[in-house]
């Protein structure tokens, strides 16, 4: 097993610890790219029209001998209406909300995805490829103090002191107002990723670094493809507290 500096509040090294072997597991981004679009399609709300839009109308055909198509008209017009092939009538293959969107995965495919995507965690040449930027050695592994911090403040001080605070700018300037009609449906902006903080339980670092721009919390038993690797690409620049790295010898095996 290879060691780690752990680093204090402040950016000292307090100590060392021995990394799982998990860290060892070699990079699969075929498996970690069908966690994360398996992940997507599972949160997929049904869409779809009114069951019976289009055909709640007063059109009936003209019959034959008008020189006319005899296709469904509405009263008092000659406007086609009602059926899919004339301009104005209803959608000929609306989605449906029946239809079974879901995307499903092997369990053992899925934790060696995530095995893979913590591994991919100490890797500097993938982390800088996501365009994370920072000045420290990966893996950062925190002293449990994290855990506690209870102000945005201290968390800030901590990203700093640590070398990472430039990557949260970076998120911060990021933001941008979306591309295409997703701007009226209630997702305007778009929010890049930056730090993965991994704790080991809920504490109360969750609320204080989660109004941090692209900044996310999560348990170590929460831990999924897609916090590791968002948008498919592995590398994502963690935070692991000592505690949560004791926890992961012998987790997702």
């Amino acid at each position: 097993m290879s060691k780690v500096n752990v680093i204090d509040l402040s950016g000292n090294v307090k100590s060392e610890i021995d990394l799982p072997q998990v860290f060892n597991e070699s990079l699969r981004p075929d498996l970690i790219k069908k966690a994360v679009l398996s992940s997507q399609a599972n949160r997929l709300q049904p869409y779809g029209p009114y069951a019976r839009a289009g055909l709640n109308t007063s059109a009936v055909s003209w019959g034959s001998g008008r020189g006319v198509a005899m296709v469904p008209r509405l009263a008092n017009s000659s406007r086609a209406a009602r059926v899919p092939q004339s301009v104005g009538g209803r959608r000929a293959h609306p989605p449906k909300p029946e239809t079974d969107r879901t995307e499903k995965i092997n369990k053992k495919e899925k934790k060696l995805a995530i095995r893979s995507a913590i591994a991919a965690t100490t890797n500097p040449e993938l982390a800088k490829k996501r365009g994370h930027v920072f000045d420290v050695e990966l893996p950062v592994v925190a002293d449990d103090e994290l855990e506690n911090l209870t102000k945005t403040k201290d968390v800030v001080n901590f990203f700093k002191t640590a070398g990472l605070y430039k990557d949260v700018l970076r998120a911060k300037e990021g933001k941008h107002v979306r591309a295409g009609k997703g701007k009226s449906r209630g997702r305007k902006y778009r929010q890049k990723k930056s730090v993965l903080i991994v704790v080991s339980d809920n504490n109360s670092v969750i609320k204080a670094a989660r109004n941090l721009p692209g900044v996310e919390v999560a348990t170590i038993g929460s831990l999924n493809a897609e916090l590791l690797a968002p948008g498919t690409h592995a590398g994502r620049l963690t935070v692991w507290t000592e505690s949560a790295i004791s926890s992961l010898e012998g987790m997702y095996r």
